[in-house]
């Protein structure tokens, strides 16, 4: 009998968010990280959302320039909307269009707002949190209208069929905008009914949540009783970053039995991303 070995298959994803192209970006920023990922040929590039400051057509176009250089340095790229994508006044509480929306970012980003990425050993789904000015995600705090995230049962549905359609062996990546654990100096959740969320993910056995939105890098393990979750919060790549923090972004390995993060962070004395804190997690 031939016996056959056990597929081996590491993935290297770079993990960015809020790149508010426009007038927060930097450009030297950036331009720094365009010259990572052709550097290091990444498997995959994962933008988790804020990809334009105020959702005007150049600001989605040099977006999209951004997103076709990764491609041509070989790149699988897989993006979702962030709250300052999506023209919530064209349908406040339901009241308008709400395709209206995301029609300048499905026009200059992607037509897909929630995509799903397959490469070998990894699954990726995308979830839009950013839906606008609803009911649902409405708190007492009135600031909150149209930044905080939600995730619907049935969105949680198509992320499980999704996943039930890979190899059993395969890591499963959701990819959101919207944090789910409290940011350390904002002290607050991105998304509502984070709890809800995270045992969804954990029933259905995600590895890994890319997202963003805090504008604080962090890298956090949940631990559920089926199944620990990993939490990648990317910083900002934009002079809007948390109490004067520099802009950061991760750098991630995927291994058939660990998740490696590693976080870069901004230099203004090398003008460059330099090596910031690891942390490596058994899958």
């Amino acid at each position: 009998m031939t016996q056959v070995e056990p597929r081996v298959s590491n993935t290297t994803l770079f993990h960015c968010s809020d790149l508010h192209f426009g007038h927060p970006a930097v450009p030297e920023q950036y331009e720094a990280i365009e010259a990572i990922i052709e550097l290091r040929k990444y498997d995959v590039v994962a933008i988790s959302g804020d990809v334009s400051q105020r959702g005007r057509a150049g600001e989605f176009q040099r977006a999209r320039s951004f997103i076709q250089r990764a491609e041509r340095a070989g790149s699988e790229v897989i993006v979702v909307p962030g709250n300052h994508d999506v023209a919530w006044w064209q349908a406040p509480f339901g009241f308008g269009d709400p395709t209206a929306m995301y029609r300048k970012y499905r026009k200059y980003i992607c037509d897909d707002i929630e995509p799903v990425l397959r490469i070998a050993g990894s699954t990726f789904v995308g979830l839009n949190t950013s839906q606008g000015m609803i009911m649902e995600a409405l708190t007492w705090n009135l600031r909150d209208l149209s930044i905080i995230g939600y995730v619907t049962r049935e969105q949680i549905a198509r992320a499980r069929a999704e996943f039930e359609r890979s190899r059993a062996d395969d890591a499963r990546v959701i990819v959101m905008h919207h944090n789910p654990v409290k940011g350390e100096l904002s002290q607050r959740h991105g998304l509502k009914n984070t709890q809800r969320i995270l045992g969804a993910y954990a029933e259905m056995h995600v590895d890994l949540v890319l997202c963003g939105h805090d504008h604080q890098e962090a890298v956090h393990y949940i631990e559920h009783t089926k199944k620990g979750t990993i939490i990648s919060t990317a910083g900002t790549i934009s002079n809007r970053s948390r109490g004067g923090r520099p802009s950061s972004v991760n750098s991630i390995r995927i291994t058939p039995t660990e998740i490696e993060v590693s976080t870069l962070l901004w230099s203004e004395d090398v003008a460059n991303f330099v090596a910031g804190p690891v942390k490596c997690f058994t899958r």
